[in-house]
């Protein structure tokens, strides 16, 4: 059966990854969970053979936020039948605290599957067998997909962070201009001097004074 590969984003965040799989030259460490629990000595070979270096073999998804601060592996490679509801929440796990691009060897194919291990934050999804000749590419594009979706999650953090400090400042603004009798222009600079003075942020010296009055209403 020819193989079939999904090509997944990741679950909603914006996270810092190192993005050394786009870095000419240097070896990536790829991290291996065979859930069948057979002899991965060729697939080991396979990775070598093809620039990688296999940081561990383990059986199963167990604890996987550990192994991965423990071994530091640059990719998840992971070779199932279906993944299951734990292996699943343990690549969610994971994602939300240091996402790696994750493969996924499987041979379920249903709709339900694969949109869970998208919001499981699985990079590429890969269906009916590992080819050998297609690891490269396949590591290849799950990283640059990975370090795309990355900086579409950044991007959305610093965003939503902008709209939250416009929030936080027109808060206090109006805090200023009501005790204070001051024109929202003079607030906003009345707001900017406090933040020079203190080495912070406009939004910072913001929340320190929206902070400051609920203590005395």
């Amino acid at each position: 059966m020819k193989e079939r590969v999904y090509y997944l984003d990741s679950s909603p965040g914006a996270r810092e990854w190192h993005g050394r799989c786009l870095s000419f030259g240097v070896m990536l460490k790829i991290l291996i969970i065979d859930e069948h629990q057979q002899s991965t000595a060729d697939l080991c070979e396979q990775l070598i053979r093809a620039g990688y270096q296999v940081a561990a073999v383990l059986p199963s998804s167990e604890n996987l936020l550990d192994k991965v601060l423990h071994f530091k592996p640059d990719v998840i490679l992971i070779e199932t039948d279906s993944p299951s509801r734990d292996t699943l929440e343990h690549l969610a796990v994971m994602d939300r605290t240091a996402p790696r691009p994750v493969v996924l060897f499987g041979s379920d194919d249903d709709s339900e599957t694969i949109h869970r291990v998208i919001q499981a934050g699985v990079s590429t999804y890969v269906v009916d067998g590992l080819d050998s000749s297609r690891l490269k590419p396949v590591i290849d594009i799950t990283c640059a997909r990975f370090e795309m979706m990355q900086g579409l999650r950044n991007e959305l953090a610093r965003a939503t962070q902008k709209l939250d400090d416009r929030k936080i400042i027109d808060k206090a603004k109006g805090i200023l201009m009501k005790q204070r009798h001051l024109e929202e222009d003079a607030a906003y600079a009345s707001l900017r001097k406090l933040a020079m003075a203190r080495g912070k942020t406009i939004a910072q010296v913001a929340r320190d004074l929206i902070d400051s009055a609920s203590l005395l209403f």
